[in-house]
């Protein structure tokens, strides 16, 4: 082979080494953080209606953890029931969306250390005085998002279930009375009461355990491993406790005295 031609083939080598890494987004060594959410959760991930910018408290402490890592964030929008397949299709590397950790999921998907700590809430509408408990939920149809961990909530307390793509769906059939209850995350139906000034819908009783947010990544992700460390980061600066503080008037990140 000529010398000529030797460097040719070490140049096209070094150019598909090169493509190669540029590809690789999705093992978290590129410099775009692809990241999949609802962006109709709020206070979590919405729209703001001002200006339509996408913001939240998963939001902001998602664009918190890429400016640690030196990363541009790319976000990509869609239903709860869709939000793992796309992440295990490779369209996004994370899921930023109050992901509650369970032993089901952390079989199939890597987490972060927790960024939010909450309880459950069961919604009724206000002049419904059936439900005191959770138990109370057997027999009645609930609205959720058919792959959350609120979903599950329900069925095992005996409620059968009717799919939503998620709480402003679920919200609007309990004001039909095409369901009865709805459960979901106490913040998230405080902040719905506070913002709508809804008084036809209310928490009607504590769903029961102790629940805990994190991102969600693929097994073999390298991810999981370096947004611990961003986190452990914004959480000893006090980044974390102040965009709780914006969004919830308190530290629900769990990592205040860290």
């Amino acid at each position: 082979m000529s010398r000529l031609k030797v460097l040719a083939a070490v140049a096209l080598a070094a150019t598909l080494t090169v493509a190669g890494c540029g590809d690789d987004d999705a093992g978290g060594s590129g410099d775009t953080l692809k990241v999949g959410t609802e962006g109709t959760y709020s206070p979590f991930t919405f729209h703001d209606p001002k200006g339509n910018a996408l913001t939240g408290y998963d939001i902001e402490v998602t664009n918190a953890v890429a400016a640690k890592l030196g990363k541009k964030v790319e976000y990509s929008e869609t239903t709860f029931d869709a939000i793992f397949a796309g992440l295990e299709s490779k369209r996004y590397d994370v899921v930023a969306n109050q992901i509650s950790v369970n032993p089901e999921r952390q079989a199939k998907y890597a987490f972060s250390t927790p960024y939010t700590v909450s309880t459950g809430v069961v919604v009724t509408r206000a002049d419904d005085t059936s439900v005191r408990k959770l138990a109370d939920m057997a027999g009645k149809t609930s609205a959720q998002s058919a792959t959350s961990n609120w979903a599950q909530t329900a069925t095992g307390a005996g409620a059968k279930l009717e799919a939503v793509e998620g709480l402003t769906q679920a919200i609007a059939l309990l004001k039909q009375k095409r369901v009865d209850v709805t459960v979901n995350d106490n913040l998230a139906i405080l902040d719905y009461l506070k913002t709508s000034g809804d008084t036809s819908v209310k928490i009607a009783a504590d769903a029961g355990e102790r629940t805990e947010q994190a991102f969600a990544f693929r097994k073999d992700s390298p991810l999981a491993a370096q947004f611990d460390t961003a986190l452990k980061e914004l959480a000893a600066d006090g980044t974390l406790t102040k965009i709780s503080q914006k969004w919830f008037g308190e530290d629900v990140s769990g990592t205040s005295g860290s």
